[in-house]
């Protein structure tokens, strides 16, 4: 059988699926699914299947974004709309076999919305809700949407349609093509991806080797394996479409064994692209021969160094070599390398199968295209989400993550893990593209945004990260190794209540001597969280050292708590929510905190209604200076 003929049957077998007579339920099957219960919810609809004698086919799918929604689960019947339910319990699941697989309610009440075409009275469309709305869906296009484990379905949707325009061009009209469409490393440099190539590919020597990037390593990132697990068939044919750009031979996905359902779904994709004829040789019927690899990294932070992860394939501890030569000239085994992320790879097919042109209309002029994010912290609606380049941080924590869990005060977002920086809410209006976050103090990076409300302490937040970044130091070269555990005891001493206010020059003077002369990203960027929140919220170091006070009331060394009987309604909230028990008083009498067994957690302080509750310094009027 031929290419054609299978693209012919997949797009059939899928008009079959969307309108034949039986009805389709799709399960989002992906880790923050199956981490919310998604086994569970499968389980019950085989069981009441079984039971009831229906008949559905059931189809695993990955996140489609909303994870807050998790476990997410999709009805189609023929003639109608999918209709996706969640957050879905067995009970729900079962519930829906009933009233709307067998009847015809589809229950507007627990429906989240409609995909495809038509409407259902009463059930808004899924796209239309004020988390998905403002995305744009270039790399997520599919995820979701289809099963991952299944090539006719990526088939039956454009896939591998940019690798066969791919190979009707030249190598290098390949690369002008994604020149031109202005696409970056989503990786978190955000170098020029055509420049990367045009590298690559004039480099002499050879074999030469393509590898894509899937160690990510942030603490609360997830997009790449959101990709990864929703559609690994859209990475795979970006590095095909690179391998072909740049004259490579042999390529390998580097990616961190802590991603099991990931590995599975590559090692099954990467099975069906053998048997259809698109790794080896003579690749749809032309002159290109390639293949891929998986390599599982052992979840070294340091390995998504380009470096690093080379010696790690190699065999070798995962530590950082001196630039140049640079993995162009001479990366793996000292071929010339070429390597890039996930995400950039999953654009790539987009660009060559639409143009450069669709991709670059949208972004800014510098910094073209969408970016995904994994949307986390103290906010209404996380997940994986995907914007253009430009929306501003207050749109994509307000109108996307829908604004502050308990309409909190919005404090600041930490963009780009542990290597970024933390933005203080005065700088909402900030444009998310490459130059604007450098020039505020922080990084783009692979695309992990954390947002903080104003319980959070930004210092044991810096501290939180650096102790992150200095443990995961590979220790080759003195400033990172020495300066990160400088800077991470200075830090632990504010925290503790032990800082001193000359404390807070040293950490910065530290933190540019770390930025300037470590060997790699990791120490080059394991400061920015200090710097940056020492250039916003000094105040908050100043109130830690000199007032020994922690306005969050997260350092618990540096705070206590006290009944205002002025205040005080006696609900007994206090009482009841205290984990020791520190808490005395009568029914509707002022209550008194025992300091000495108190533990200073702050659950009375949350749970008060009345504002009865304060939070004090632990030693007010103390100054830490020469203490």
């Amino acid at each position: 059988m031929t290419f054609a003929d299978r693209q012919k049957r997949a797009q059939d077998n899928w008009k079959q699926l969307k309108r034949g007579p039986q009805p389709v339920i799709w399960i989002g099957i992906a880790t923050c699914g199956l981490a919310a219960g998604a086994a569970d919810v499968l389980a019950a609809v085989e069981s009441e299947l079984a039971e009831t004698g229906a008949e559905a086919k059931i189809i695993p799918v990955g996140c489609i974004g909303p994870c807050y929604l998790e476990p997410l689960m999709d009805i189609e019947k023929p003639g109608r709309p999918r209709v996706s339910y969640g957050p879905m319990t067995p009970e729900n699941a079962r519930m829906l076999v009933h009233s709307y697989l067998l009847g015809d309610d589809p229950r507007p009440d627990l429906a989240l919305g409609t995909l495809g075409e038509g409407d259902i009275p009463g059930i808004p469309r899924f796209f239309d809700l004020p988390m998905l709305k403002p995305q744009v869906r270039i790399v997520t296009r599919n995820v979701g949407l289809i099963n991952p484990e299944d090539i006719d379905h990526y088939l039956a949707v454009g896939g591998y349609g940019g690798l066969e325009r791919a190979l009707t061009l030249r190598p290098e009209q390949v690369i002008d093509e994604v020149t031109a469409s202005g696409l970056r490393g989503r990786g978190g440099a955000g170098f020029p991806t055509g420049q990367k190539w045009t590298l690559a590919r004039r480099a002499a020597g050879s074999p030469k080797y393509l590898i894509c990037n899937a160690d990510e390593g942030d603490p609360g990132a997830f997009m790449d394996r959101s990709v990864l697990e929703g559609d690994p068939h859209a990475v795979l044919e970006g590095m095909l479409i690179a391998a072909y750009a740049i004259g490579a031979t042999q390529g390998y996905i580097y990616v961190r064994s802590e991603y099991p359902l990931a590995i599975k779904r590559l090692a099954i994709a990467l099975k069906q692209m053998r048997d259809y004829g698109l790794l080896g040789e003579y690749i749809l019927g032309s002159g290109f021969d390639f293949d891929i690899r998986i390599n599982e990294g052992a979840g070294a932070f340091v390995c998504g160094e380009e470096t690093a992860l080379i010696a790690s394939i190699e065999g070798k501890r995962g530590m950082p070599n001196p630039r140049p030569p640079f993995p162009a000239t001479s990366g793996l085994w000292g071929k010339p390398t070429n390597i890039n992320n996930v995400e950039t790879l999953a654009n790539v097919p987009f660009i060559l199968r639409h143009g450069p042109g669709r991709f670059a209309s949208y972004g800014t002029e510098q910094s073209k295209g969408t970016k995904t994010f994994s949307l986390t912290g103290k906010v209404k609606h996380s997940g994986l989400i995907e914007v253009p380049m430009g929306m501003t941080l207050g749109e994509v924590i307000f109108s996307i993550g829908g604004g502050i869990v308990g309409d909190r005060k919005f404090k600041a977002v930490q963009t780009g893990g542990p290597s970024g920086g933390c933005l203080p809410a005065r700088l909402a209006n900030l444009p998310v593209d490459y130059e604007a976050l450098a020039e505020a103090g922080s990084i783009m990076g692979s695309g992990g945004l954390v947002v903080l409300d104003e319980n959070t302490c930004t210092v044991e937040m810096a501290r939180y990260f650096l102790a992150f970044t200095q443990q995961e130091s590979c220790g080759k070269c003195p400033p990172c190794r020495l300066g990160t555990k400088h800077m991470l005891a200075v830090l632990e001493d504010i925290c503790g209540g032990r800082g001193r206010l000359e404390d807070i020059a040293l950490l910065e003077e530290l933190g540019k001597a770390v930025k300037a002369a470590s060997l790699c990203g990791l120490g080059q960027t394991a400061p920015n969280p200090v710097l940056s929140t020492l250039r916003y919220f000094q105040e908050e170091y100043e109130e830690h050292t000199a007032r020994r006070f922690c306005p969050g009331g997260v350092c618990q060394a540096l705070v206590r708590y006290s009944i205002d009987p002025e205040q005080c309604t006696g609900c007994g909230a206090c009482s009841k929510g205290c984990p020791v028990e520190c808490i005395t008083g009568e029914p509707k009498a002022a209550h008194v905190i025992d300091e000495a067994a108190c533990t200073a957690c702050g659950t009375c302080f949350q749970v008060c209604r009345f504002e009865a509750v304060q939070r004090l310094p632990a030693a007010e009027g103390v100054s830490g200076a020469g203490v």
